[in-house]
């Protein structure tokens, strides 16, 4: 985090880091606050989930994710996060879907773009193979706690 001071005897403004707002945001989305969350996105973000097609701007992805607020959980843990200077971000992470007593993990990578201090670009990739075992171990966990998978550490 870095400070930029003023001339005119404002308070400084501080500036985040890239890796800050990232984790942020994300950790905004498992709190259920979108708005914090869509407040970091760029008017004309690009999301991409893939192998699914790409998602233009604020808007569309306040559409998307509203509806799912109080009737889906969101959990992220991080294994690593790095920047390359303030534009661009990368995450390795253990992300939680929860359907009611069904939690769906998975392994997801994540790149993200940032200009001006807002996220310009959010792409996550995960392995459709691991993302079907957590489907499966989430839906049987539900019922024999046991076979769920255990939340990462740390």
């Amino acid at each position: 985090m870095s400070t930029t001071s003023t001339r005119n005897g404002a308070p400084p403004v501080i500036a985040q880091s890239a890796e800050t707002i990232v984790r942020e945001f994300l950790e905004a989305l498992a709190r259920d606050d979108l708005d914090a969350a869509l407040s970091m996105l760029d008017d004309d973000v690009a999301y991409t989930n893939v192998p699914f097609p790409t998602v233009h701007g604020r808007r569309t992805i306040d559409r998307m994710f509203r509806p799912l607020i109080g009737k889906a959980g969101f959990k992220v843990h991080f294994h690593a996060i790095a920047g390359d200077g303030d534009d661009v971000v990368l995450t390795e992470r253990t992300d939680a879907l929860i359907f009611g007593r069904v939690h769906w993990q998975f392994w997801v990578y994540g790149r993200f773009e940032l200009r001006g201090g807002k996220i310009t670009v959010w792409r996550d990739s995960f392995d459709l193979v691991d993302m079907n075992v957590g489907l499966v171990r989430g839906l049987i966990g539900a019922v024999v706690p046991g076979v769920a998978r255990r939340w990462p550490e740390g």
